[in-house]
């Protein structure tokens, strides 16, 4: 039992990581770290609509769009072998707004030989 949450533990802070990946990417404005990071199939659902990866990767078309984030209440489940699911709350702020805003975000990630790549994402606004 104490291996599984060592296993557990492990696998979370692995894909926090990666999820910081695409979030400084947003702080940063890098196009091609938000690019590496997301699969080619990759499926944003927003409070806007579905986004693909081309759209994700574009909105840093004319440099970063977060200006700050906080990642918390993180917690993963794992979805088979090669497959997993982060879930937590952001909280950021956004370069173009005066306001924070906070969501809750799940990620899934697969694991692929050279590293780990996000296929899906949704975000959901939290209630203030």
């Amino acid at each position: 039992m104490a291996e599984d949450w060592q296993q557990k533990s492990a696998l979370q802070a692995e894909l926090t990581k990666c999820e910081e990946r695409v979030w400084n990417a947003l702080v940063t404005g890098d196009q091609h770290a938000d690019e590496a990071a997301l699969d080619e199939r990759f499926l944003g659902v927003y409070p806007d609509g579905f986004a693909k990866k081309s759209a994700h990767v574009q909105q840093l078309a004319d440099g970063p769009t977060v200006q700050s984030y906080t990642l918390s209440d993180l917690r993963v489940l794992t979805l088979g072998d090669d497959h997993a699911v982060l879930s937590y709350r952001a909280d950021f702020q956004r370069r173009t707004q005066a306001k924070p805003e906070a969501m809750y975000v799940s990620s899934i990630w697969q694991r692929l030989a050279g590293g780990w790549v996000n296929v899906f994402s949704q975000d959901t606004p939290a209630k203030h």
